[in-house]
Parts: C-alpha cells; sequence; structure tokens
C-alpha cells in the first residue's frame, strides 16, 4: 500500500542514487569499455550519444518504465510480483543482467539496513533465491517510503545516466568539466526519457539498440577491462 508522499522524499532519493550508496554502479560501463577500445566513443559528443541510446532504447529504457509500472503496481500484489520478476529477466547480455541483478541486491541489502521497512522485508521473502533487478528494487523502496513517482523516475534515470558518464570520464579519458557538460546536455534526454516512461504500458516495452547489446557481449572477452559490464 502507497503510504503517501513523504517530506523526507528528496532527502532520500538524494542520498539512493548518489555515487557514494554502496551499489557498486561505479563498477559497470554497459558495454562502454568495449566502445572505448574499439574507438566508437572518443570525445564528449560520442559519449552523449552512446549514454543517451542506454536511456532512451537500451537496457535504461527497459528500467525506466518498468521502475514506473512496478511503482503503479502497488496495490495489486500479484501484478507487481510478475513485473519484477519481468525485470529482473529483461536483460540482453550475461553481463548486463549482473549489471541488474548485482546492484540491486546492493541496493537492497544497504536501505534495509539504513532505512527499513516491511515492504522490503517481504520482498526478500517473496523473491528468496530469485534475481532483483535495481529499478525493481528501487520502485518498492520508493512506494514504501512514500516517495512519488515522477521525481523517483528522474532521480534513478538521471543516476543511470551520471554513472555511465562518470565511466566514459575515466576510460576515454575526458575532463571532469567534460563530465559535466555531457549531463548538462543528457538533461533534455532524461527528461523525455521520463515523460515516455510514464506513459508506456508494458506490453508496449521493448528495446531496440542492437550495437550497444553487441558492445557487451564483446566486452565479456575483451582481453584488458576495468570494468565489470
Amino acid at each position: 500500500m502507497n503510504p503517501g508522499p513523504s517530506p523526507t522524499a528528496l532527502y532520500r532519493l538524494l542520498a539512493w542514487t548518489s555515487p557514494s550508496y554502496p551499489t557498486g554502479a561505479f563498477s559497470y560501463s554497459h558495454g562502454l569499455e568495449w566502445a572505448v577500445e574499439e574507438g566508437s566513443v572518443r570525445n564528449v559528443g560520442q559519449l552523449i550519444d552512446y549514454v543517451g541510446t542506454v536511456i532512451e532504447h537500451g537496457g535504461g529504457w527497459i528500467d525506466a518504465v518498468l521502475l514506473a509500472r512496478i511503482h503503479e503496481a502497488a496495490d495489486q500484489s500479484d501484478l507487481q510480483d510478475q513485473l519484477i520478476e519481468l525485470a529482473g529477466a529483461f536483460r540482453g547480455s550475461a553481463e548486463t543482467a549482473l549489471e541488474a541483478r548485482q546492484q540491486g541486491d546492493a541496493f537492497l541489502r544497504a536501505t534495509r539496513a539504513a532505512w527499513p521497512n516491511p515492504a522490503l522485508d517481504s520482498l526478500v521473502e517473496r523473491f528468496q533465491g530469485r534475481p532483483l533487478a535495481h529499478c525493481a528494487v528501487m520502485a518498492v523502496a520508493c512506494v514504501a517510503h512514500g516517495i512519488a513517482l515522477r521525481p523517483a523516475l528522474e532521480a534513478f534515470v538521471h543516476g543511470a545516466a551520471a554513472n555511465l558518464v562518470s565511466a566514459g570520464v575515466r576510460l576515454v579519458p575526458l575532463g571532469q568539466t567534460d563530465g559535466q557538460i555531457a549531463i548538462a546536455r543528457l538533461e533534455p534526454r532524461v527528461e523525455a526519457v521520463v515523460v515516455r516512461a510514464l506513459a508506456t504500458p508494458v506490453d508496449e516495452l521493448g528495446s531496440c539498440a542492437p550495437a550497444l547489446e553487441l558492445c557487451s557481449l564483446r566486452h565479456e572477452t575483451q582481453y584488458t577491462r576495468l570494468f565489470r559490464s
């Protein structure tokens, strides 16, 4: 059951999507490391295009829609569980599956310890031994703590984009100012993804980013790697 808006919503969103929150996000690049290795991403403009594609057409888009639908299904436990299960399976490669599930597990552990709530305990009991994607756990946590869907979705998509920009700054490499330029130029694309995700039913959900999937698959056998995906 949705407990209603929380006066601490912004504080918790800032904490949960901060780079310091212990989800291990810093160790994943969503295939970007291969794109840099083979020369597709060499400058800030190409980094923006890569990250934009992830959130508009790839795994970031899948996560955005499923977070929205899981949040909305808070009062329909059977439907919510089906959507949570779908979020744990909706990945195109082993590494992006690891990325979503490991971050989901880490987010759940940290949030249960720091911001305990019976809804999170129930989630663990219902899905014992089954993968939980980061977007699904984030949705459940936001409902449990009275965080509205729109700001939750904006924070999550921004966090996903910012993490990939950070990976790109380290990999290309780029300067810190270039990283902030990328974040600024991605702002309208993040906002557009949020608006679309709010209106997209799960029956119409799909991805269309084969180049991203190939980068992820090729990263699995990349000789020298700094990132886990």
